[in-house]
């Protein structure tokens, strides 16, 4: 039974914290059989990955999962979360290569390769791997030079970004004037690196917009991350565990371009409303300075930060909440959002980047100006005092709009562009809500568009 938000409880990993049993077992690669019966070997390349906690990862992993539950031979580079030399592990039917990595000097939740020490490795591993595609889903170290070797190597190579400056730029302590140097050069470099796949996708028409706007001057295309709807449905007779409180739900990492704070601030705010609890589900370096927040609020007997939950954990705390706030200003798509909506949450969504186009103003929620706790307090009240079945009728408003980020969908797409299927032809029409065509691909994996 899981604790509700007045509950004392003890956060889990709320900083970030890594199990030190998470990398085993290590399994060594000693020859890889080759796919049969027209299976595909798919390389995905992570930046982030569990256990990190945020969209890119979650997707990265679901997406594996996927692939290989469709019988392909999937495997994961990315960064090894805690110390120690490069090695492989099995996660399921998906191998993962972990290089080694280090501590961000600027963001202690993020790990960074060196490229002196993972490059050659890289190259054996794609010679050990000879892969049929390689989907990179960032610029970074490995994601660059994973790109650069499939490029050399002729392999059909796959983009997708979730990436925008503003997500590591606040983390630099540089002047405003410097920042602004950072941002250009950092949208060139990104550039320069998704200018070598066959085909380079974003979450977002938003996102896709913001490349182009920022010299990305090739094909792109907008494809939604996803989400499997029916996983947020109750189970045949399941009966969730009652809330002793109104309750808000924060999902997602806590670092400041979250601005859970402004979240805190707003349910404070409420003065004839003390009842209202807010439930945070997430680590990162921001845990101490919000535990301190909420006390000086004189919500922190109404505040519970869950840290690191369950899968299924989650899925419940999105089922018991009354309402769902994304404060966050750095969202390119949000797959928490949509994960509330998938379980008939309304929203409150900050009014910024890809947020937007999440909210049916009055319909399923509403958008509030970024950093404006006031007002986020108000719709926050004018929420929960609706009766129940105007909220639930708001709630089933939210899960019909997600039809439209259908995650089987989603995967369809990318296991056809992996076969050098042209995007054209599958994505003229995004958002997906039904079957997709299957088109027959012009040329193998590797050959290109």
């Amino acid at each position: 039974m899981s604790p509700s938000p007045a509950d004392p409880q003890p956060p889990q990993d709320p900083r970030g914290v890594i199990r030190d049993d998470y990398m085993l077992p290590e399994l060594p690669l000693d020859g890889v059989p080759e796919p049969v019966d027209g299976r595909l070997r798919v390389l995905v390349v992570a930046e982030t990955y569990p256990p990190d906690i945020n969209g890119s990862s979650q997707f990265s992993h679901r997406l594996a999962q996927a692939m290989a539950g469709k019988g392909h031979d999937v495997h994961i580079a990315a960064p090894r979360p805690s110390k120690g030399r490069t090695m492989t592990r099995m996660d399921g039917a998906v191998t993962e290569h972990r290089f080694r990595s280090h501590t961000a000097f600027t963001y202690d939740t993020f790990h960074l390769c060196f490229p002196w020490e993972v490059r050659g490795e890289i190259s054996r591993l794609m010679d050990e791997l000879r892969p049929d595609v390689v989907h990179i889903e960032c610029h970074y170290i490995l994601g660059r030079y994973f790109a650069k070797e499939a490029q050399s190597r002729g392999i059909r190579l796959i983009g997708t970004n979730h990436f925008i400056p503003q997500n590591i730029e606040q983390y630099l302590p540089l002047p405003d004037p410097l920042r602004r140097l950072y941002r250009r050069f950092s949208w060139r470099d990104m550039a320069s690196v998704f200018r070598r796949c066959d085909v380079v996708t974003a979450p977002t028409p938003l996102a896709v917009e913001s490349m182009r706007a920022n010299g990305f001057d090739f094909p792109m295309h907008a494809l939604s991350n996803g989400i499997d709807a029916a996983q947020y449905d109750l189970k045949p007779g399941e009966v969730l565990p009652p809330r002793d409180r109104p309750t808000v739900l924060f999902v997602g990492r806590l670092d400041p371009e979250k601005h859970i704070d402004v979240l805190l601030r707003a349910v404070a705010s409420i003065a004839d409303r003390s009842d209202v609890g807010v439930e945070i589900v997430g680590q990162g370096g921001e845990y101490d300075r919000l535990a301190e927040l909420a006390q000086q609020l004189g919500i922190a007997d109404r505040t519970a930060f869950r840290g690191f939950v369950s899968d299924e954990e989650l899925r419940v705390a999105y089922l018991r909440a009354d309402a769902f706030c994304q404060p966050g200003t750095a969202e390119l798509q949000s797959l928490v959002s949509l994960e509330a909506m998938a379980a008939s949450s309304p929203v409150l969504l900050a009014d910024a980047r890809a947020l937007p186009h999440l909210v049916d103003e009055g319909v399923n929620g509403w958008l509030f100006p970024p950093g404006d706790h006031e007002q986020l307090g108000r719709l926050l009240l004018r929420l929960l005092e609706l009766p129940e079945d105007q909220r639930r009728e708001m709630g089933a408003a939210s899960r019909r709009m997600v039809a439209e980020h259908s995650f089987s969908a989603t995967i369809d797409v990318f296991e056809q562009l992996y076969r050098g299927v042209d995007p054209d032809l599958l994505l003229g029409s995004w958002p997906q809500t039904g079957p997709l065509p299957i088109v027959p691909p012009a040329s193998g994996p590797g050959s290109g568009d």
